[in-house]
Formats: structure tokens, sequence, C-alpha cells
């Protein structure tokens, strides 16, 4: 049996990340300096692209098929993330109302 892999460890190298997700390897390179995602980094300085990694990627590709530039993929996933926070905390509240639509 394999174990479940932590979806947040870097384990592709970007070849294989840019394979995966369909976007070229120098794609990468620029999402990751717009500060679009951070990969994680080996000790040499080999970066490390995660499962979360690349569902935010295809997430990016989704965002400019839908004819947005890089700037507004940014703010775009800024407001995912901000959203995402707001609904944990809503979830994890216990005086939250039972009506509240999560």
């Amino acid at each position: 049996m394999v174990p479940d892999l932590d979806p947040a460890r870097g384990v592709y190298g970007i070849t294989t990340a840019a394979d995966l997700v369909g976007i070229d390897p120098q794609s990468l390179r620029l999402y990751e300096r717009r500060g679009l995602l951070q990969p994680a980094r080996t000790d040499g300085g080999t970066r490390r692209y995660s499962a979360d990694d690349l569902d935010r990627l295809r997430r990016i590709r989704q965002l400019l098929d839908a004819g947005l530039n890089l700037a507004g993929i940014a703010l775009v996933l800024e407001l995912e993330t901000d959203n995402a926070h707001m609904r944990d905390q809503i979830d994890s509240d216990p005086n939250r109302p039972p009506d509240v639509r999560t």
C-alpha cells in the first residue's frame, strides 16, 4: 500500500510539472517571478512543485483562457484565498447559527 502524499509537498521538477499541466517551463518561471506561486526548493535551489502547485497552475491556465492578464489573475487568486480563509473561520465558529450557508 502506498501512503498518501502530502499535497503541499514539492515532488515534481519543473519539466514534469510543466508537462502535467500543459504549460511551458518558462511560463512557470514567469508565474513565480510575478508571485503567482512559490514552489519549494531543494537545498541546491531546484524547484519542486507539489500537487497543490499543480492545481494552482491549472487555475492560472483557466483564468488565462478566460482572458485575464497576470495582474488580474493575481487579484483573483488572492480573493479566492481570502474567501477560503473566511469560510474556514465561519465553519469553525461554534457560535455560528445553523442557517448560515457555507
